[in-house]
């Protein structure tokens, strides 16, 4: 197949000025945005995507999850389409950046191969993920997980938000249930550009981030039962501190992580302490933890320390643990293929790279099940995200999307300039 020439490349002022318009659907209350899945504002930038796609020679495809599919078609009608893209929906308080750059990115692919009038063999589809976030309705990666067979359609549809609300219900209320069976469609490959998300690319002066794997996830509730009683009058000696025993889970938490340094984390984010007064002793604490490494053994042996050291700590402490598996998903190594391609973009090009693994969550952990897939990333200032301070430069929005011109099209086969 042909490398596309040094010379092919985005036009970073179009770009840029998609993702400021973008910006100004479903704005935040400092700077970023809060368009979350399903809501009125999700359902504005779909219809711009729309508009914006159909322009640039697109045919628009919508499945039964909404996942969006705007087909620019190659020389070949019987070869498989190139994917890329990634999803618009926001976080309450997220930035303008994660997430749609890899769909605007895609979007900017074709509008360049239209100024060049550049042909490929292979069809170019330019997606947007439905519910990538979970926010309104968990769990994250919703609509690819359901195109990549790993949720059913049912399940996904019966999702309820805070206000009871179902994903099925809100997704016609908006208008962007399609027709297409989810998971129908064959991919070819599947390229996503994301912000980091994280400090690396920028504190090692990086332009490119070349992803290799994504990290595994897992979620462990955990329920510590001890006794509520009186802070002032109960004898230090007679406590059952369900409080205290869940600070020192939390700190062999942190022990554990820290052996398997330098990929494996852990944290607890989601802690809930009752009866949570000022006076009263905790009985009860229930906490989550999430442990993540790209490989499935540690992710394992962490979650066996975890209980067997955990247990020895409430043991010691007479209090009652439990532990809940929740969540989770295996370690994903990238198809080697794809991700060559976009180290090969990057080489050409002349941008400084490195090998990175995701700590996040992104559509393409699932779609990597279904069809080669890599991922592009590019700095984000202070590895700020989900937060509407979330910063990217033009400089690094363009070696991304640059990036992904370069690897879709050595994928998609140029065969006219």
């Amino acid at each position: 197949m042909t490398a596309p020439g040094e010379n092919i490349r985005i036009n970073p002022e179009r770009l840029w000025e998609s993702l400021m318009a973008m910006a100004q659907i479903g704005p935040g209350v400092a700077g970023g945005n809060n368009r979350q899945t399903l809501t009125d504002e999700d359902g504005e930038a779909r219809r711009t995507f729309q508009s914006w796609c159909e322009a640039a020679g697109c045919v628009l495809g919508v499945d039964q999850m909404g996942n969006m599919f705007a087909r620019f078609d190659g020389t070949d009608p019987d070869a498989l389409p190139v994917y890329v893209g990634s999803h618009l929906d926001t976080q309450p308080t997220g930035g303008k950046y994660d997430g749609v750059l890899g769909v605007l990115g895609g979007l900017e692919i074709v509008r360049t191969l239209n100024d060049l009038n550049i042909k490929t063999k292979h069809p170019i589809v330019v997606t947007n993920f439905t519910n990538e976030e979970g926010t309104r309705f968990a769990p994250a990666m919703l609509a690819s997980g359901v195109f990549a067979g790993i949720h059913s359609q049912e399940w996904a549809y019966a999702r309820e938000d805070a206000d009871g609300k179902s994903f099925g219900d809100e997704l016609k209320r908006i208008g962007w249930q399609g027709d297409e069976v989810v998971g129908a469609r064959s991919m070819h490959a599947f390229f996503e550009l994301h912000i980091e998300q994280g400090p690396i690319l920028e504190a090692e002066q990086k332009d490119i981030g070349i992803v290799t794997h994504g990290q595994g996830l897992s979620w462990t509730e955990v329920t510590i039962t001890g006794m509520d009683a009186h802070t002032g009058s109960t004898p230090m000696h007679m406590r059952r501190n369900a409080g205290l025993g869940m600070a020192r889970v939390l700190t062999l938490v942190e022990e554990i992580a820290l052996s398997h340094k330098p990929h494996a984390v852990g944290a607890a984010g989601h802690i809930d302490v009752y009866p949570n007064s000022r006076n009263v002793i905790p009985g009860k604490a229930i906490f989550t933890i999430d442990f993540r490494s790209p490989e499935l053994s540690v992710i394992e042996a962490m979650e066996d320390r975890l209980r067997t050291e955990a247990q020895k700590i409430c043991d010691g402490m007479e209090l009652d643990i439990s532990f809940e598996k929740v969540g989770g998903f295996d370690p994903v190594e990238f198809d080697r293929g794809c991700v060559g391609a976009v180290r090969n973009a990057a080489e050409r090009l002349g941008y400084s790279s490195m090998d990175l693994v995701s700590g996040a969550g992104h559509d393409a952990c699932w779609i990597n099940r279904v069809a080669p897939t890599a991922m592009i990333m590019c700095p984000c200032v202070d590895g700020l995200s989900h937060n509407e301070a979330e910063e990217i430069t033009q400089a690094w929005a363009r070696a991304g999307t640059d990036v992904l011109l370069h690897a879709v099209l050595e994928t998609a086969e140029i065969v006219g300039e």
